[in-house]
């Protein structure tokens, strides 16, 4: 059975490299009707943060993605980690290592003046003698001294290291008896039974070690698959301003879930010029082996068109739930399925929605000065005037946007007007600027009465300007 994991460090909060890493190992972990598990990596107790670790769940919770079993916390797992650390020691696989950080530094410093690579040199390696007193030790683990690591890596193709280009013996436990990421990371994914590791490149350094722990303890080794980064569209490392902020950032900046994920798997892969995906074609046509090879570059015009796309096929339930969460509530609104379809065609983002919306619902606490100027002058008063007048005495039932249209097109076939002398000033007097969607679906979503009022009190406001 196909197992995959997410295993992100509470550090921070979740951003969308991890989204998108998490979302390829989940669909491909529900593509094989397999599992998908979700690891808290904490061992690093004095950065955590419990707020972030939160914030990781608070954000799988709003995308969808749901993870099997219970949350894997490594932070309540150092007895089992103390365990095979101790194996190792017994088996002679690994070493207390009593070098001090003087003396660490020193061979650091020697090492670089030589302009060779920074290195751990053995010393204590074989050590029999008597440990040095004052020195709290280190483990370290015996990594293969000459030869090759090779593997296969899902999107790279196979992978041949020199060990002693990339290794030394490496710490597994800190002085205090903390472990260290490599080592516990290889020891749970086999322990959780995780079959294909799919995580960004910037991990790759990292597995040749994770597999000298594994074949140290006799695991299996997974399938890898390391994902190349996202870019910035200069091609340099994605900043918060070039989009790498925390995922729950951009639901309060009014994106939708499915136009966010549909936007991270086109990040690095894709079904032929296909852009718009739907969940469910997520599941049935990924396959981490057509990751590309090369970096993505985020598209910060490419989010905002599918989140549009994504609003306007949205139900109206839907939308206006959404909007619940920007002050919007018009679910006890008598026109809301007409606002919702007069503002679905226009808003790329649910902000842009809810301000459309309050900017309609809400009575105007100002005038948009350069409108005025343009389009209000003593003859469009008295056309608002007259058209006020006109509804007020009009029998007709006013109800639909066609409602108002037909009363409209009367009113200035009788006073021989366009509909060019009525629109702006209209749309000022009603929502504050000259800039709305139809006014016909604005007439109606305000009614009658409150059209009619929110004229008197514009002609009533020009008057005391």
């Amino acid at each position: 059975m196909i197992t995959t994991r997410f295993a992100p460090s509470p550090t921070g909060y979740l951003h969308i490299g991890g989204l998108r890493t998490a979302l390829y190992s989940y669909l491909w972990a529900r593509k094989n009707s397999g599992r998908f598990l979700l690891r808290i990596e904490d061992t690093d107790l004095k950065r955590n943060s419990k707020e972030a670790a939160e914030a990781i769940e608070e954000a799988f919770r709003w995308v969808g993605l749901s993870h099997d079993d219970e949350i894997v916390y490594q932070s309540e797992r150092f007895d089992l980690y103390k365990k095979y650390i101790q194996k190792l020691l017994d088996e002679k696989k690994a070493y207390y290592c009593y070098m001090s950080r003087e003396e660490l530094d020193a061979l650091r410093a020697e090492q670089q003046a030589r302009k060779e690579r920074p290195r751990y040199d053995g010393r204590y390696r074989d050590f029999e003698g008597t440990p040095p007193a004052g020195v709290e030790p280190v483990v370290r683990i015996k990594a293969p001294t000459e030869g090759t690591i090779t593997f296969t890596d899902g999107i790279k193709g196979e992978i041949s290291v020199r060990a002693e280009d990339v290794l030394d013996d490496f710490i597994i436990a800190r002085a205090d008896g903390t472990p260290t990421y490599n080592f516990v990371v290889a020891i749970d994914d086999a322990l959780m039974g995780i079959t294909d590791v799919i995580r960004g490149d910037d991990h790759l350094s990292n597995t040749p070690k994770q597999i000298v722990v594994y074949e140290a303890l006799g695991f299996d080794l997974p399938k890898f698959y390391h994902v190349p980064m996202i870019l910035n569209p200069n091609g340099k490392k994605l900043s918060k301003r070039d989009g790498a902020m925390d995922v729950m950032e951009y639901k309060r900046m009014g994106y939708l879930p499915e136009a966010l994920l549909n936007f991270l798997i086109r990040l690095g892969w894709s079904h032929g010029d296909q852009e718009i995906f739907s969940f469910q074609e997520m599941l049935e046509l990924f396959d981490p082996k057509d990751i590309n090879k090369s970096a993505s570059a985020y598209n910060a015009e490419k989010l905002l068109w599918l989140n549009a796309h994504y609003i306007k096929n949205a139900t109206y339930e839907r939308l206006i739930t959404e909007l619940q969460d920007f002050d919007v509530n018009i679910a006890d609104h008598d026109k809301k399925e007409i606002l919702v379809d007069a503002l679905r065609e226009r808003a790329k983002t649910m902000v842009e929605f809810a301000q459309m919306a309050k900017a309609i619902i809400d009575r105007p606490q100002a005038y948009d000065e350069k409108a005025v100027k343009k389009f209000i002058g003593e003859d469009s008063l008295e056309i608002l005037k007259r058209y006020a007048a006109f509804l007020q005495i009009s029998e007709k039932a006013l109800h639909l946007p066609v409602d108002f249209e037909e009363v409209t097109k009367q009113f200035m076939a009788k006073y021989d007007l366009k509909m060019k002398n009525l629109a702006q000033p209209l749309r000022i007097s009603l929502v504050g600027t000259s800039v709305s969607p139809s006014v016909y679906d604005v007439l109606s979503i305000l009614g009658k009465d409150e059209v009619i009022y929110r004229i008197e009190k514009f002609i009533e406001h020009m008057k005391k300007a």
